[in-house]
């Protein structure tokens, strides 16, 4: 995957990005919880008293409590509570209307841990005020029968300070064992009570927070919702940039293919590579920088919440998590095999379809449509059946995972409720904590799911890392020369040989001749003595074994590729066309090339009669591979094109095989007439090449004859072999 990491550094800038929103996001997310445990403690147990500490206090139950109070517990509370001077403000009225007519203290500063012990003193204050109930802090029937008119408080001053130390020190060992956050949560009811004493709407202020911590928690989901729209679109551009920069550079490294690489790699399997692979690459791309970016952010800071929140259940945590880890690791293992072998299923369909479109007239010639059907019938059902393997398998995990997430729901709901029953947590904490585990378990899930996908995206990478690392063997050198401004195009042969990589003999041997400028130089032989192979090493479609072959005096390895196949032009033995029109095509070599040299081309190949007699001449459409037009037809094209294309030499590879003899006849006169080029060409015909400046004749390989027809009638064997085959006597000497 380090590949994918080089393409990244590009997008460096969108990537900081997109984890500084992922942290922004996990914030977010991670802050819900907080908020819903809000509600449920502060905004219904506690009826929207988010304080422990009272705003306002009356003077008369400040004193009170100041009578319960150490000296220095009551030098602390008048450090913060001091008494209002002049009439109460205008909001507090609206608030506590009450006010008016009562003395009261007001909270000065925010409370800070020094002022804790308040929260036991209101608890007291709210548990003798309810001692007719069952109060558990209260002993039964303390003050259960008391004068009219004399309070629990009152009561509990009147007694002897012995009695009264003993009962308060049972009181306060009980509030002590109590956790902080019970202990203020029950301190809230003295609160509402003292609220609700100086007029305060006690409904409307329970309403007021619930509302606006609902706007808080709409505002933090409307925010999360942004964000991680935000994530995805720069995730997206990420990967389809990387997708598009990878296409790219496969493209270009295919085009600098020699013959040797193309065949390591079928065609098929390069349109899978540039295309599934790198759609895979993509796919995992935005996973990993939406998901496998965010997830550790959300699992840790889960984590964080959740033991802030209660450290006893951390256990649970560790049970989820491992459960989904076990999961993950199996189906990791059972799956990892058949993702290895899924991209090779994809080749191998992918060729069948090629072959039987590419040779589509040959089966229906051969009537054997039912084979090709069989044949692909068995790719196409083992990619299917290891497609139904792998997605068997990420089926079966999202109800794995429901069940182990729901399982740990339930175990935290139990536990909790234990908790919540014993007094050591409250019910929003446990809410809570149920979100913050979830949102770790699913932090496990969205790696869990990368991983799935992680193996496939690994095979691609590394298919598409064999395409960009494979070395080309031809290429520019470093010392690079170039042609002689007086160049005209002589080629020359010195001692070449040349053999097929993997192959144990040569294919062409000790290959020597000079084919001169403004000269036709023709080559036969029967099939499989290298002519085309021969004529293929000029452009260096292959390198030479063995030897040199010269371009005006330069060796065609010490010149640039551009420069040496600009100055040579090649027809190969089967004429291919690309899409467009008949001037697209013909302008192949140069899209700036005036029409007046286009149509002498065209007219030198003998195509411009056809052309001429379509409706739109020289801009009618050619299909894909020219398809359109007959075989003879897209022959003569290929050959004007390459005459459009100027070169200095050129090279026609059994290029008139398609013509008929007359057109044959008056192409080859026209092209001796018109084209000075150092012209070669490979044919089967004798009347093809009978008027050659100079005929090579090969046989295994090696040169057996050299020279012009009659030469060669009276010298070489296996020329006088091919000619009396295909010529009668009076045409061999005519």
């Amino acid at each position: 995957m380090l590949k994918i990491m080089k393409y990244l550094r590009k997008y460096s800038l969108q990537i900081l990005l997109i984890l500084g929103l992922l942290f922004a996001q996990a914030s977010l997310d991670l802050a819900l919880p907080d908020y819903m445990s809000r509600i449920v403690n502060v905004g219904i147990q506690q009826g929207g008293i988010e304080n422990p500490y009272p705003e306002v206090l009356r003077q008369s139950e400040a004193e009170k409590l100041k009578a319960f109070m150490s000296a220095e517990e009551a030098a602390v509370f008048e450090s913060y509570y001091q008494k209002a001077e002049g009439s109460p403000s205008a909001s507090l009225l609206r608030q506590y209307p009450l006010l008016e007519t009562e003395g009261y203290l007001s909270l000065k500063s925010t409370p800070k841990d020094d002022l804790v012990f308040l929260q036991k003193y209101l608890l007291l204050f709210y548990g003798l005020e309810n001692s007719s109930g069952e109060n558990p802090l209260i002993p039964q029937g303390s003050f259960s029968q008391l004068p009219p008119g004399v309070s629990p408080v009152d009561a509990l001053l009147a007694m002897p300070k012995e009695t009264r130390d003993k009962m308060l020190s049972s009181i306060f060992d009980k509030l002590d064992a109590m956790p902080a956050g019970t202990l203020s949560q029950s301190a809230s009811l003295y609160v509402r009570s003292e609220y609700k004493a100086l007029g305060a709407d006690l409904n409307q202020i329970q309403t007021n927070y619930v509302l606006l911590s609902g706007a808080q928690m709409l505002g933090i989901s409307l925010l999360g919702m942004v964000v991680a729209v935000l994530v995805g679109f720069i995730a997206s551009r990420v990967s389809s940039g990387l997708g598009r920069d990878l296409r790219f550079d496969i493209f270009g490294k295919v085009m600098g293919f020699g013959h040797r690489e193309f065949n390591e790699f079928s065609t098929a399997s390069l349109i899978t590579r540039s295309t599934n692979d790198i759609q895979q690459v993509q796919m995992f791309t935005v996973l990993m920088l939406r998901m496998v970016f965010y997830a550790p952010i959300l699992g840790v800071g889960g984590i964080i919440k959740a033991l802030n929140t209660n450290r006893s259940m951390a256990w649970v945590v560790a049970v989820g998590v491992m459960a989904i880890l076990t999961l993950v690791v199996i189906l990791f293992a059972v799956s990892l095999p058949k993702f290895q072998a899924l991209q090779k299923l994809v080749d191998k369909v992918n060729l069948v379809i090629r072959d039987s479109l590419v040779g589509m007239m040959v089966i229906r010639a051969f009537n054997t449509e039912r084979y090709e059907e069989n044949k692909f019938d068995m790719a196409n059902r083992d990619l299917t059946k290891t497609n139904l393997f792998v997605n068997r398998m990420m089926s079966l995990m999202q109800p794995t995972m429901m069940l182990i997430m729901n399982a740990i729901s339930i175990l935290i709901i139990w536990v909790g409720a234990l908790q919540v029953d014993g007094g050591t947590m409250q019910v929003g904490d446990m809410m809570a904590y149920i979100q913050y585990t979830m949102q770790i378990m699913m932090s496990f899930l969205m790696l869990s799911m990368v991983s799935i996908i992680l193996p496939r995206a690994s095979v691609s990478m590394k298919r598409i890392a064999e395409v960009l690392d494979k070395d080309i063997e031809i290429q520019d050198g470093e010392d690079l020369k170039h042609l002689p401004a007086s160049a005209r195009g002589e080629i020359e042969f010195k001692k070449v040989s040349f053999r097929y990589p993997g192959a144990q003999e040569d294919t062409l041997t000790d290959i020597s001749f000079l084919a001169r400028a403004g000269e036709t130089t023709a080559f036969i032989g029967s099939t499989g003595s290298g002519k085309s192979t021969l004529v293929n090493l000029i452009p260096r479609f292959y390198e030479v074994s063995e030897g040199q072959i010269l371009l005006d005096g330069v060796d065609i390895r010490e010149l640039p590729l551009k420069e040496l196949r600009q100055n040579v032009a090649y027809v190969p033995q089967k004429g291919i066309l690309f899409s467009g029109t008949i001037e697209s095509n013909l302008k192949y070599a140069d899209a700036a090339l005036p029409d007046d040299q286009m149509e002498k081309a065209a007219r030198i190949a003998q195509a411009e009669g056809f052309i001429l007699e379509k409706e739109e001449g020289y801009q009618s459409a050619i299909a894909q591979g020219g398809a359109n037009v007959s075989g003879g037809q897209r022959q003569r094209l290929a050959i004007a094109r390459a005459l459009a294309a100027q070169g200095k030499a050129l090279i026609f590879d059994d290029s008139f095989s398609a013509l008929d003899y007359k057109t044959d006849a008056k192409l080859r006169s026209t092209l001796k007439e018109e084209v000075e080029s150092t012209v070669l060409i490979v044919a089967q015909r004798i009347s093809t090449i009978k008027h050659a400046d100079r005929i090579i004749v090969l046989d295994e390989g090696k040169i057996v004859g050299q020279g012009t027809h009659q030469e060669l009638l009276e010298s070489c064997p296996v020329y006088q072999e091919i000619a009396s085959s295909q010529l009668s006597k009076e045409e061999l000497t005519a």
